[in-house]
This record gives C-alpha cells, structure tokens and sequence, in this order.
C-alpha cells in the first residue's frame, strides 16, 4: 500500500473459508475434483462434437461454444481458489482483481446470451422444422455467437470500469473466495450509489432479457408440443430440450437470486455458497447433463470409444 492524502489500496485479501486448516484441505481436494471432471466433461464434449460428423448440427454448434465457455469460466476463479486453500497468503493484485473480475463477468454474460441462443435453435427446429435449415443456417449460427460473445466483452468492460474507478482506501479484505461485483462493492470508500445503480440495471438487461427469452421460446415449444397427439411424441420432441432447461434453471436460479435480490437480504456466506454453487458445481454438471440426458451424444460416445479400443 501507498500513503498519499490517504492510504490506497494496491492489493485485496480473500478470507478464508474456515480457521481450520482440515476444513480447508478438504475444500482444497473436493474443489480440485469437481475442476478436473468439468475440465474433462467439456473437453470431452468440444472433441466429439468436432470428429463426429453426426453432431453437426446448430444445436452442437452452440453446445461446443458452452462447453469453450465453461472452461474458460471456471479456470478464471478456480485455480485462485485452489492456491489459497493451502497458501497462508490470499492476496490478489489490484490489477489481478480487476482482470478476473473481467473475464468472469465476460464469460457468465456470454453464457446468458448463449443459453438464448441455444432456446432459440430448440424453438426452429420444433416449430418450424421445415424451415430449420434455413433460419439457422452456418452464417446465422455464426453471427448469434459472435454477438454473444460481443455482448460479453462490453458488458464486462462496463461493469469492470464501474467497479474499478471507485477509490479504495481501505480496509482490503474480500470476504469471498474471487473478485465478485457486491463484495468488491461494500469495500469502497466513496457513494457507490450510482456505481451500484449501472452494475444492477446491466444485470437486469443481461441476465433478465435473455432469460425471458428463453421463457417465451419455450412458452411456444410447450404449446407446439402439447399439439402432438401422442405421448410418445410429445416424449420425444420434449427430450431434445430437457437437459438444456435444467441448464437454464441451475444457471439462472443461482444467478437471479445472487444479483438480483434485494441489498437487505444480502449476507456473505449465502453469498459464497451460492457463488460456490454457479462457479464450481454448475459447471461440473452442465457436461454430465448434455451428455447422460442427450441420445446422440451417448452414441457417438460409444462410437469414440469403440474407435479407441480398435486403434
């Protein structure tokens, strides 16, 4: 730290998860698990849905850009995490916090408009199967990717800017386990009001706009789907959709409820373990879901494997 007029804050501190270093050991291996298997479950998914001709669709287009996203998410708080589970000292640069701060904003937007994306290419290819090729052609895949991925990369800028622009004089200890928008919030030494006001509002329009449009795409699915006289019709055209819903859910329950509730019931170790639940579980699930809940992703898992003994 500095001494100027004041003492500026050149470096945060994370608090640990518990005093007792067994606690934190335990944490320490639990969590290091839980990355490997996401790291091998979405490495796993990227491989397969590039060598098997079979899952070329739209649908695994999206999929491959999650499954990306997903490691690149975890990776930008985990490795941190894991460091100081066992390391006595838990600081993070200044520029450190700002920059992962950055990343993760960039990729949790990212994912929103992605989850969208993905809504969107179920609601063509159910109710409109006859004009699927065309209305998600490659180019148009292309373009709602790469607006995606844009979206992110403003948005976290925006948000990165908002945060980091605020003086920080003191005290410097996070009481979280990365550099997160409300902890890092409550540890300015100015009015954050304004601060607090653009975060919120930009949460609200991208984490709530593509989430109701993931609700009104399967408002519509629903609708067509209950057309369908037979069950096992309806079975069928619903299952193409079921393990993207629960991705959604588990996605965009813990988000809403972390940003989007109210300050008053705002409480830091709610907060870290809901923060431990989007960071490290839901990602650890999302390729399990895809995969055990997705017929042709079973199948050319089988096909790979069967290459594999051959060879």
């Amino acid at each position: 730290m500095a001494n100027d007029n004041h003492t500026v804050v050149t470096q945060f501190l994370f608090m640990s998860f518990s005093e007792f270093l067994e606690v934190q050991v335990s944490l320490f291996f639990l969590v290091l698990v839980l990355y490997l298997i996401t790291l091998m479950g979405n490495i796993v998914i990227i491989t397969i849905t590039v060598v098997d001709p079979a899952l070329c669709s739209p649908m695994y287009f999206f999929l491959r850009n999650l499954s990306f996203l997903e490691i690149g998410y975890t990776s930008s708080t985990i490795p941190k995490m894991l460091e100081n589970f066992l390391s006595e000292d838990k600081s993070i640069s200044f520029l450190g916090c700002a920059t992962q701060m950055y990343f993760f904003s960039l990729l949790g937007i990212t994912e929103c408009c992605l989850l969208a994306a993905l809504a969107y290419d179920r609601y063509v290819a159910i109710c409109h199967p006859l004009r699927y090729t065309a209305m998600m052609s490659r180019g148009v895949c292309l373009q709602l990717s790469a607006v995606s991925w844009l979206i992110g990369v403003l948005v976290a800028l925006g948000q990165t800017t908002f945060i980091f622009t605020l003086p920080y004089c003191g005290p410097n200890r996070i009481n979280h386990f990365f550099c997160d928008l409300p902890p890092l919030l409550k540890l300015a030494c100015a009015d954050t009001y304004r601060n607090e006001v653009a975060v919120y509002t930009i949460a609200v329009i991208f984490i709530m706009v593509p989430f109701l449009l993931i609700l009104v795409s399967y408002v519509r699915i629903l609708y067509t789907v209950f057309k369908i006289p037979s069950a096992a019709g309806r079975s069928k055209t619903f299952s193409t959709c079921s393990s993207h819903l629960i991705v959604v859910t588990l996605f965009y329950g813990t988000a809403i409820v972390t940003y989007l509730r109210a300050k008053s019931s705002y409480s830091h170790d709610t907060d870290k373990l809901l923060s431990l639940f989007y960071t490290v579980v839901c990602p650890m699930l999302n390729p399990l879901i895809y995969s055990l809940r997705n017929k042709e992703v079973k199948k050319a898992l089988r096909r790979m494997m069967a290459r594999k003994i051959f060879i």
